[in-house]
């Protein structure tokens, strides 16, 4: 096992390989995200990762791109390569793959999105 020393490095990048994004081309387009890294030379300064559910399968695959905190769905292995070459390699993101961002008050969906809204986590009390 692997283990990276990750010292400059700028994006983090969280593939989802969940049962629904797998079932959706995941493998396909973390392949691709993989590659297009690989072929821009960025390996040292963007890690990937993939993880199980992100909790966001109706919009599946998904891939999150740290530390930004831009969530994006439907990422086929052509979106995968634009995220890298326009987000992670020229700064600007994919507005009409992005299902949320983080700001100061934390993740916020865009205001013209097609994704579901999702359901809310439950708020525990204090009484």
């Amino acid at each position: 096992m692997t283990t990276w020393n990750l010292n400059g490095t700028k994006h983090h990048v969280l593939i989802c390989n969940g049962s629904s994004c797998m079932r959706k081309g995941g493998e396909e387009a973390t392949q691709a995200i993989r590659n297009e890294i690989a072929n821009l030379d960025l390996d040292s300064f963007i890690h990937t990762t993939r993880t199980r559910c992100n909790g966001r399968c109706n919009d599946a695959p998904v891939a999150i791109v740290y530390p930004e905190g831009t969530w994006y769905k439907n990422v086929t292995p052509v979106v995968g390569s634009q995220i890298v070459r326009q987000h992670l390699s020229g700064g600007s993101c994919l507005p009409e793959y992005v299902i949320y961002q983080y700001d100061q008050e934390g993740f916020i969906a865009p205001e013209s999105t097609e994704s579901i809204e999702g359901v809310l986590k439950p708020v525990k009390s204090n009484v």
